[in-house]
């Protein structure tokens, strides 16, 4: 492949990222949504919740981000917030060993998490059934649920406490481009609110 041919690819790319951010930057109540959600959350910590977070491929390695950036630092020095993924390879493999992958996440919800907590799952689809069944578990337990999805918000549009949806349906890669601007707004939000 020529080297100007790659460069047709990566201007393309970058022009389709341009657009879908664009898109959804237009939509005030996709802005409002994320506002609303970081609230949840900064009032679940505020009331000595965590936030349990969790989603599949890409979006798994987002939810971890979310968390590690919360126990961790992100732009400035403050104390530790209370924050984790489902991750745990163990747990991940023996539920769904025993249970099915369905349950991987809602097993983990059904042990560790509390009233008062937030769950934060992430899928580009909506569909996932591990994902759906963590947020109605998470809904029985009395936690908030938070949703980031695409395309028209799957089988979650309708359940979760707060979703928030990217308008978009094509490759999942621009949602979860979106997803990780979300969340890194999210934090800062958590990071101000919080610790000042």
């Amino acid at each position: 492949m020529k080297i100007t041919n790659q460069i047709e690819i990566i201007e393309q790319e970058l022009q389709e990222a341009h657009q879908v951010l664009s898109n959804f930057m237009a939509d005030p109540k996709l802005i409002e949504t994320i506002a609303e959600m970081a609230h949840l959350m900064t009032q679940a910590i505020e009331n000595g919740g965590k936030i349990i977070t969790c989603g599949n491929g890409g979006s798994h390695c987002d939810a971890m981000h979310f968390a590690e950036e919360l126990t961790g630092r992100y732009r400035n020095d403050r104390k530790s917030l209370p924050a984790i993924a489902i991750s745990d390879s163990a747990h991940l493999t023996c539920v769904g060993n025993d249970y099915g992958y369905e349950f991987i996440f809602s097993r983990f919800i059904e042990g560790m998490g509390n009233n008062g907590d937030v769950l934060l799952a992430i899928t580009t689809s909506g569909n996932s059934m591990n994902i759906v069944n963590a947020v109605k578990t998470a809904k029985e337990k009395n936690i908030k649920t938070i949703v980031l999805a695409g395309k028209d918000g799957g089988k979650l549009a309708n359940i979760a406490d707060k979703i928030l949806i990217v308008p978009h349906f094509g490759f999942a890669d621009r949602i979860q481009e979106i997803h990780i601007k979300i969340i890194h707004i999210m934090i800062l939000l958590l990071e101000q609110k919080i610790t000042h």
